[in-house]
């Protein structure tokens, strides 16, 4: 059922498993031009001004090497420059298809991508252009989530659609270990903080509640989910201000 949401301008937040798929690892090419297709089509069919971050889990996990006893910070730039290949490998499945693109990046990498600069992205956004968020918010310790929450907050996006792999929404336990998790149709913001349920780390979710971002969770598993969010169908769940 179709709500009465309408967006004008959207945060969509893959992870980087995503575009790994079944492999669970690496970019699958296959994966990323389906991926690509549907995104492309909506840019092309719809008004809809979209932006893109993107995660690096699939090449590259900062807290994941920093348990092995690599220096934090090290490990964390490593996992931001894991998301600009992925950034790069979705321009090109875009471009090939006909989107127009910009990979902008927090860390400078000017052979390959614009530097971040807030007013630039929103031109692009403006003008019809695709645009994707690589190097996460160019500081270690932070999360992509976090990156998210706070481009939204800059281009003024007037939600994040968080696509999932393996999961239609938010759950109060784990639905692959619990066959008994209640999945959540709307939260609040502080839900969220106060049950510490897996949306987004604390950071990211605070920051959404102090700009009233909209959260959007759902699978990307299932085909035209992507399409349905972006379009503001009922989809996974919505966490949000006040009910």
């Amino acid at each position: 059922m179709a709500s009465k949401r309408n967006f004008k301008r959207i945060v969509l937040k893959l992870s980087g498993e995503a575009l790994a798929g079944d492999q669970g690892y690496g970019i699958n090419p296959v994966v990323v031009e389906e991926i690509a297709k549907e995104i492309a089509n909506i840019a092309k069919t719809t008004d809809l001004q979209i932006a893109i971050v993107v995660g690096g889990g699939n090449i590259w996990r900062g807290l994941a090497g920093s348990a092995k006893g690599m220096d934090r910070a090290s490990a964390d730039y490593m996992g931001m420059i894991a998301t600009v290949m992925n950034a790069l490998a979705l321009q090109d499945a875009l471009e090939n298809i006909g989107a127009a693109t910009r990979v902008q990046t927090a860390i400078a990498m000017q052979e390959v991508a614009e530097p971040y600069i807030r007013r630039r992205a929103i031109r692009h956004l403006e003008k019809g252009r695709i645009v994707i968020f690589g190097g996460g918010t160019g500081n270690p310790y932070f999360s992509t989530d976090t990156t998210a929450a706070l481009r939204a907050a800059e281009i003024e996006a007037d939600a994040i659609l968080m696509a999932k792999k393996f999961a239609d929404g938010v759950y109060d336990s784990d639905p692959r270990t619990n066959p008994d998790a209640k999945r959540f149709d709307e939260l609040t913001y502080m839900d969220v903080i106060s049950k510490e349920l897996k949306v987004m780390d604390a950071t990211s979710t605070t920051l959404c509640k102090d700009n009233n971002i909209p959260i959007v969770v759902f699978s990307m598993d299932i085909p035209g989910n992507i399409t349905r969010a972006c379009l503001g169908e009922t989809v996974g769940t919505i966490v949000r201000g006040d009910k």
